[in-house]
């Protein structure tokens, strides 16, 4: 019963933490939409940007992330059995990747504090198609959880399947980009 009790508590703070990081960096490319804006409307939208990159990272997503930690390594501890997992292993090699993703998130809530209202040098195309990581990691996530052993068997399908999704995504970014400037 403990152990299913933190399996979902994990998985609410998965969705919590992922929900941070999906709206964390949308909220960099709104701060970079604003390169093309009047001096006083831009240092306001700035202003309230990176206010609330600050207040979503502080506030929702690391708490989040650090609970749905806990709870998984409450997991790994009440069933030291999943670490002897091929499927779980694949799991642990995605969440490096995310961690990887996550450090880049705070590095940029720090650099949008530091800029005082200046300009992102990251083009905006770079920061949409970043917006796409998460995505991609928490697709590679649920499929290896959901699918276990089978995730390693039917391996080349997956890796397939998702370079069609992420080819996909990035096409749609692009074009949402393209059409968004004309």
């Amino acid at each position: 019963m403990l152990y299913t009790i933190i399996k979902a508590l994990h998985i609410i703070f998965m969705v919590s933490y992922f929900a941070g990081i999906f709206y964390l960096v949308r909220i960099f490319v709104y701060y970079k939409d604003t390169d093309e804006f009047a001096e006083e409307k831009k240092k306001i939208l700035r202003e309230q940007y990176t206010f609330m990159a600050r207040r979503l990272w502080n506030i929702i997503t690391v708490p989040a992330g650090v609970i749905m930690t806990v709870c998984g390594l409450i997991m790994i501890f009440l069933n030291p059995g999943l670490m002897k997992m091929s499927w779980f292993h694949l799991k642990l090699t995605f969440l490096i990747g995310l961690a990887i993703y996550h450090y880049w998130c705070w590095k940029k809530v720090l650099q949008l504090k530091e800029l005082n209202g200046n300009t992102l040098e990251t083009p905006n195309i770079k920061l949409r198609q970043a917006n796409e990581i998460a995505t991609f990691i928490l697709f590679l996530v649920v499929f290896t959880v959901i699918l276990k052993s089978m995730a390693i068997e039917y391996w080349w399908q997956l890796i397939a399947g998702f370079f069609v999704l992420v080819f996909l995504i990035m096409m749609t970014v692009k074009l949402v980009n393209k059409n968004k400037k004309k």
